[in-house]
């Protein structure tokens, strides 16, 4: 039996993947994390980085009162919900990418039509390691945090991350 290190899980010998996590398993052979830091990552949960309360919008909202409301609450990107639950994010990369220079002619269109739907999500007991997996994998600076019910219940941003390594390495 292998235990996942990163969530405790129990794997049957040889597996390359956590069934419980979806991390992998095929470097377990090498070095534990040799820096405190790396230590912390892979144990503290994201409820430490106090996620913040994160700005929500209906799937129907047009996307100029969207951009107005990023730029009014100073924030990166917005979630778009549907019952509290998560259904799309809405960040500054998606108005560059699919908006850019058309953004004034289309400002009277769904913010559904240009979300980015299905977002990542994490619970707020998962470990921060996951948050930056995530992060890393699918290009986000941001991960929507959901109850165990899939309710949105805040959001952490690279910046949370990199003030908690900041943290990490000063008191070390």
């Amino acid at each position: 039996m292998t235990i996942c290190p990163y969530c405790g899980g129990e794997n049957i010998e040889g597996v390359d993947e956590c069934e419980e996590c979806g991390q992998s398993l095929a470097d377990l052979h090498l070095e534990g994390p040799l820096l405190q830091v790396e230590q912390h990552l892979l144990t503290d949960r994201i409820g430490l980085l106090e996620p913040k309360t994160p700005i929500t919008v209906a799937s129907d909202t047009p996307i100029g009162d969207v951009l107005r409301l990023m730029v009014d609450k100073s924030v990166g990107c917005l979630i778009v919900v549907e019952d509290e639950n998560p259904v799309g994010i809405f960040s500054e990369r998606d108005a560059l990418l699919k908006l850019n220079v058309d953004a004034s002619q289309l400002s009277d269109r769904p913010v559904s039509e240009y979300m980015t739907a299905n977002p990542q999500t994490l619970e707020v007991t998962a470990k921060i390691a996951f948050a930056v997996q995530r992060m890393d994998l699918g290009g986000y600076r941001h991960v929507p945090i959901v109850g165990e019910d899939g309710q949105l219940t805040g959001i952490v941003s690279v910046r949370d991350i990199l003030r908690y390594v900041t943290e990490k390495m000063t008191t070390a």
